[in-house]
């Protein structure tokens, strides 16, 4: 039986983090180590926060730190990443951000028994061959709509069959600056393309403003709108879902579930069409999956959310890689360095213009040492001068890194 020998968190950041709706600004990378095997992972969530959780000092019984649920337990199979996750789950269930940090850790952890076994981490999840994914571009509306359209040009001349614009005040002021921000991605993108709009919660309380839009995102012919409310705004979502789908746009959510239970009830009582799920965040891949298994049985579609690494759209893409060929997944388009730069590798768009989930053993992605230091935030949290953690050593360099250093 192997053993977790060691958890290991990062914290990388860009040296200015903007206010803006962009989680590619920093990282919180994840190493476990166990039996001579490593693998990598990554949380989306905040750094510090999540740093704090791997260590805090139990409050009482069911607020425990999560390294305590995972350091010295067997991983053998995917199994005990399952057992270790509901592990997790039960010691720090009163611990809100536990969920992102074990994502993080519950990624790792599959990375690594792929990179033992030689395997795809899918194929640890039951799925022998990927299914090839038609990536939508992901990115932000431009402050202006001549900003929007240029960018929408772009993309649209890279190849892209479908384009999501998101946030940067879009649904915030006024229907027809909404308007103004539609028509000018719809005429970047030209007729043929398809059109998505992440709303980033622009309407929470204000279901009344979100309908107020649905004849303009079927004028300019939205395939879906993204995350008009909360996910627990479930009634929200299921009259909105109705009147919307009426004119041919369909709903997508999902991204702000923390777990499967959540997951699984917005699923079904906000009645999405679209079940976008951050492996990051839900807490892992395996957990992941069992919404992508779930949404799958429904009929409702599947679909990864990432904005940043590559690192994370691996782990996002394994969740569903057995679903039907072509179908969407988003791709981030525009991170920035610290993200972009964290791999040695990329998941390129090939020449049919599909994303291709790695063959190679795990996530078929390696940390880029370099990056690393270039962004690493040297951090140290401590109590009554007791120290609980430091920022560990990066002492082992990967053969990837050794191959760029040569």
């Amino acid at each position: 039986m192997t053993k977790i020998d060691s958890v290991d968190l990062y914290y990388l950041s860009m040296p200015t983090v903007e206010n803006v709706a962009d989680g590619s600004q920093d990282v919180l990378l994840v190493r476990v180590r166990a039996g001579g095997w490593e693998g990598w992972g990554e949380c989306e969530a905040s750094p510090l926060v999540s740093i704090a959780s791997l260590i805090a000092p139990m409050s009482h019984s069911a607020c425990q730190p999560v390294l305590g649920s995972v350091l010295g337990q067997t991983i053998d199979s995917i199994d005990d990443v399952r057992r270790i996750t509901a592990l997790v789950r039960a010691n720090s269930f009163d611990q809100l951000q536990a969920a992102h940090t074990l994502s993080g850790i519950n990624i790792a952890l599959c990375d690594l028994l792929g990179r033992r076994y030689e395997v795809p981490v899918h194929e640890l999840l039951g799925v022998r061959a990927a299914s090839p994914k038609t990536p939508y571009a992901s990115t932000l509306f431009g402050a202006t709509p001549d900003e929007t359209r240029a960018e929408a040009t772009r993309l649209a001349g890279m190849g892209f069959r479908a384009v999501k614009f998101g946030w940067m005040g879009f649904g915030e002021s006024s229907l027809s600056a909404d308007v103004d921000q539609l028509a000018a991605a719809r005429e970047g993108l030209g007729p043929d393309v398809d059109l998505l709009v992440d709303a980033g919660m622009a309407w929470v309380g204000r279901p009344d403003q979100a309908r107020a839009r649905i004849p303009a995102l079927h004028d300019f012919r939205v395939r879906f709108i993204e995350e008009p409310f909360v996910a627990e705004e479930f009634d929200a979502y299921g009259e909105f879902g109705t009147a919307a789908r009426q004119v041919g746009v369909a709903v997508a959510g999902g991204e702000g579930c923390h777990n499967v239970p959540l997951a699984l009830t917005m699923m079904t009582h906000a009645g999405l069409d679209y079940v976008q799920i951050d492996a990051g965040r839900i807490g892992g891949i395996t957990e992941a999956k069992d919404v992508a298994d779930a949404a799958l049985s429904q009929g409702r579609t599947f679909l990864n959310h990432t904005f940043t690494s590559h690192l994370a759209l691996s782990a996002s893409l394994q969740p569903f890689a057995g679903h039907g060929a072509e179908g969407l997944c988003e791709y981030p388009v525009n991170p920035r360095p610290v993200s972009y730069d964290l791999t040695t590798t990329h998941i390129p768009v090939d020449g049919d213009g599909l994303v291709r989930i790695p063959d190679a053993p795990g996530l078929g992605v390696t940390p880029n040492r370099r990056t690393i230091a270039t962004y690493l935030q040297q951090v140290e949290i401590s109590v009554q001068k007791r120290i609980l953690y430091r920022t560990p050593d990066l002492d082992v360099v990967s053969p990837a890194d050794e191959e760029i250093a040569a």
